[in-house]
């Protein structure tokens, strides 16, 4: 890495960290928002969610106690939480602690940007798909169908989440539906962050029988174009093994890295 890509690199990574930390202005019906020393709980949609800035500003005992208190708020909703820890994140001992919590990390993605307007582009598809700009509830859930048959899991959470935001706040999301002959065969969605120069790119799963053909790099295109034309400096991604080597390729800079910490109730019921 020469100086001037590490610089921008630096750059970037500051702004992240200064503009990405926090939660949205416009959470969804029944979501709220608690606040507890440097921490921002999300409570009230289907998995908790624990923002913090890159240090809490507390070691040892003290940091110990702040992460029991998450533990046992979302116990007594009966919630499971998320606590998303990035690889520059202090103090160093946090990951550790969290896991002595009784948290567990799940997958490892890389977090990269790149520059809206060096992205967008009119995308390029293959002969036959089809992209759709949706707001309707019902092809909310078809995106959820999707996800859950490419993950082999019940995603349909992602059908009422994706719902309830853009009722919510409209101006805040555009989820995208690649379609042949009008099934669904890849999704994606654009969020923007008000108040920021961030939009986050999110989704992005396909078919496995239409891999391979560019839908995701069109998604990509697609997006970055909306973003663009609403003025947004940034696109964000947290981006799988398999999508990283793609964004890079696209021009997006790998920053740092994020994992999932993640402590539900079923974790504490299986017990020692």
């Amino acid at each position: 890495m020469d100086d001037k890509t590490s610089d921008e690199t630096a750059a970037l990574l500051s702004a992240y960290d200064e503009q990405m930390r926090g939660v949205s202005p416009n959470p969804p019906a029944g979501v709220g928002y608690e606040q507890d020393g440097p921490l921002t709980r999300t409570v009230g949609q289907f998995r908790g969610f624990i923002s913090a800035p890159r240090d809490v500003q507390l070691r040892g005992a003290a940091l110990d106690a702040l992460i029991a208190r998450q533990r046992d708020r979302f116990a007594a909703r009966g919630e499971a939480v998320e606590w998303k820890i990035r690889g520059h994140d202090l103090p160093s001992d946090l990951t550790d602690r969290l896991r002595a919590a009784g948290f567990t990390a799940e997958t490892e993605e890389t977090v990269l940007i790149g520059r809206a307007k060096d992205m967008a582009s009119p995308p390029v598809l293959p002969d036959g798909v089809v992209l759709r700009q949706v707001t309707e509830r019902a092809d909310m859930h078809r995106i959820a169908a999707l996800e859950s048959t490419i993950w082999g899991q019940d995603l349909s959470m992602i059908g009422d989440d994706l719902a309830g935001r853009v009722a919510a706040a409209p101006d805040d999301l555009v989820v995208l539906v690649a379609e042949v002959d009008g099934e669904v065969v890849s999704a994606a969605w654009l969020v923007f962050r008000t108040g920021t120069e961030f939009a986050g790119l999110w989704g992005g799963s396909t078919l496995s029988a239409w891999r391979g053909r560019g839908i995701y790099r069109a998604l990509v295109a697609a997006r970055a174009q909306i973003a663009a034309a609403r003025g947004v400096s940034y696109l964000q991604v947290d981006a799988s093994s398999d999508s990283a080597p793609i964004l890079r390729r696209l021009g997006f800079h790998a920053v740092t890295t994020t994992t999932p910490y993640v402590w539900s109730p079923s974790q504490e019921m299986a017990g020692p």
